[in-house]
Formats: C-alpha cells, sequence, structure tokens
C-alpha cells in the first residue's frame, strides 16, 4: 500500500520530464513503487505517474512484473478499474501512466468504523463488477484487499494495483489476446504464497494454483470487513490468520447500526466457503446476488415491516377514493338516460 503522506526522499524531483510528462508532485511511496502527480504536455492534462522505487528498478522479476500489471489494467475498460494511458522507460526508470484519482482509499475509509449497510452494499456491487470484467478477460487479481480499492470523491469505487495478476489461460473461454503477455514469465511456482495474510483464499494458503474464485473469497473477506468492521479472521500471528482461514469461520455479524441484514450476511457467507467448488462461481453472480437486495431489503428486518405496515393503508385509501370517483361518474351518466 502507498504511504499517502509522501516522502521527502522519493527519487523524482518536480520538473523531471518523463517523455511527455511533467512530475509535478509525490503523491506517495510504498514497497512496490512511488507515485507522482504529473502533466501529460500532449494532451493538457493531470496524470498519476507509479515508477518502481531504485531498490528494485534493476531487478529483471521486478521489472516484469510491473510491466505484467500495466499489461493487465491496459487490457481492461471498466469504470470500477484504475485506467492506464502509457508505459514506458527511461534510462533505468519504468513508469506506468494512470487516471489520476481523488479521494480515498477504502482502508482509510475503515478506519472510521464499519460502513452503513446501505453504502457497503453499494461499494461491494462496484468491486463485484469490476472484478467480473478483469475474469473475463481471464486476469485474476489475487492481491485484493481494502489497500488496493480507492473510493473517489463522487463514491465511484476503482480497484488498483495489479501487480500480482495472473493470467489464467481458458479460464472463461475469451480472454483476449491482449492479455496474453502477462503469462510470457515463468508460472507461480506450487507452493509459494502470494497475496495478503488475511485476505488471501485458502488455496492462495495452501500454495496452491488459484482461479477466479480465489478473489471472490477475497471479495467476502472485504465486504465482511465493511459490515464487521473488524477483520474476517484476524489473528495475533500470521500463521494464526492462516490456520484460521483454513478452518474456521468468521463471527457472524451483530445486528446493529449498520443495519445488514440476514440477506447480505448470507451472501457473505457463500463468498467465504473453504471450498472454491462452494463458493459464488462468478463476480458478475454476486453482483446480481446484491443487486436483487432492494433498498428494504439491504436495511435491517423492523424498518421493513414498518415499511410495509404503512404502505397497505395508503393504497387501500387509494382504491376507495377511486371506486367513490366512478359510482358518482356512472350515476350522473346515467340518471337522464330512458329505461
Amino acid at each position: 500500500p502507498l504511504d499517502i503522506r509522501g516522502d521527502s526522499a522519493m527519487s523524482l524531483a518536480s520538473g523531471t520530464m518523463l517523455g511527455v510528462y511533467e512530475i509535478l508532485a509525490p503523491l506517495g511511496a510504498g514497497g512496490m513503487g512511488e507515485v507522482y502527480r504529473a502533466r501529460d504536455a500532449k494532451l493538457n492534462r493531470d496524470v498519476a505517474i507509479k515508477i518502481l522505487p531504485e531498490a528494485l528498478a534493476t531487478d529483471p522479476t521486478a521489472l516484469a512484473r510491473f510491466e505484467r500489471e500495466a499489461q493487465a489494467v491496459a487490457a481492461l475498460s471498466h469504470p470500477n478499474i484504475l485506467a492506464i494511458h502509457d508505459f514506458g522507460r527511461q534510462g533505468e526508470t519504468a513508469y506506468a501512466v494512470m487516471e489520476l484519482l481523488e479521494g480515498e482509499t477504502l482502508r482509510a475509509r475503515l478506519e472510521h468504523g464499519a460502513l452503513p449497510a446501505r453504502k457497503a452494499a453499494d461499494l461491494a456491487v462496484q468491486i463485484a463488477e469490476g472484478l467480473g470484467a478483469a475474469h473475463e478477460k481471464g486476469i485474476v487479481h489475487r492481491d485484493l484487499k481494502p489497500e488496493n480499492l480507492w473510493v473517489t470523491k463522487e463514491g465511484r469505487l476503482k480497484i488498483l494495483d495489479f501487480g500480482l495478476a495472473r493470467h489464467v489461460p481458458g479460464m472463461t473461454g475469451g480472454a483476449e489476446k491482449a492479455t496474453e503477455r502477462m503469462s510470457a514469465g515463468p508460472p507461480t511456482a506450487s507452493g509459494i504464497i502470494l497475496g495478503t495474510v488475511g485476505y488471501m483464499s485458502p488455496e492462495q494458503v495452501r500454495g496452491e494454483a488459484v482461479d477466479h474464485r480465489s478473489d471472490n473469497f477475497s471479495f467476502g473477506a472485504v465486504l465482511y470487513e465493511m459490515l464487521a468492521g473488524r477483520k474476517a479472521f484476524a489473528r495475533n500471528t500470521a500463521s494464526d490468520t492462516q490456520a484460521a482461514i483454513l478452518r474456521d469461520d468468521p463471527p457472524e455479524i451483530a445486528a446493529g447500526s449498520t443495519g445488514s441484514s440476514p440477506e447480505l450476511q448470507r451472501i457473505v457467507q457463500h463468498c467465504l466457503e473453504k471450498k472454491p467448488g462452494e463458493r459464488f462461481q462468478s463476480a458478475q453472480d454476486i453482483a446480481f446476488a446484491l443487486q436483487a437486495l432492494s433498498g428494504s431489503a439491504v436495511a435491517s428486518g423492523p424498518a421493513v415491516a414498518v415499511t410495509r405496515r404503512v404502505r397497505w393503508p395508503w393504497i387501500a385509501a387509494a382504491i376507495l377514493v377511486i371506486g367513490v370517483l366512478l359510482g358518482g361518474w356512472a350515476v350522473t351518466r346515467f340518471r337522464g338516460s330512458p329505461a
């Protein structure tokens, strides 16, 4: 995750040119990249530029992963996935040019506690639709977590950081050629664990090959945290957390101020099934299930009951008024007619 406080020790100074892009200011830095605000002189717009940190700039493996991430995102075009505009190299500096986002990460939003059920469901639908678009191209994210989800000031959710993404040939039967370049490098060796502890699927924890259903598990862990205000499998150590992912179910989400409904909790539970075959089989299925929950269904049970009790008297009154009007019209029409 990026430290959005900025870093005076970042490697590019203001005014540095990378192709047609002028570096304006640092936005943040993390272990796998530095991000800057820059000006696109050709199209006269502000963009975000991500470069590899100096320590990784000459690492062939890091460079290959960085390029695969750029190719993965470039192959996608969806409002819930961060758009990438360009990729290039200048000397030893590899950089990716992305859309500039205003807002905050979902992690920053969750620091204030659980989200209201309606808001959590709205963001969850957007995550699921973005994941579905990636999965349709045969791309598995493999590192879905609140740090990699961005909420814009307008409420639009964007999936970030496809650095661990992997193209799975034939996963959906319709992957485009543009994503095939992601498989140019050697496949991930069996037994190597990739991902973030606490959000990995059981198959990731075991170091097994994963497909799109692994992302669906991670999605469930994120949705659980949005509703409960705590991580689904948090334990004192990383090894204990991994063990919990393999054997434990998360604590039930208490019905409280967030208004989480039983239907919404069942969606979370279905995502967090230990066996891939028992989960939702596609992110689009998750999106449909969430959308099927109407505004009243997302709210808590008592609120739904009150809504239904209030609605029927109004309907009965309307029918009565219509009946009276029709009766008056009939009497007036036929009073002067011959027998």
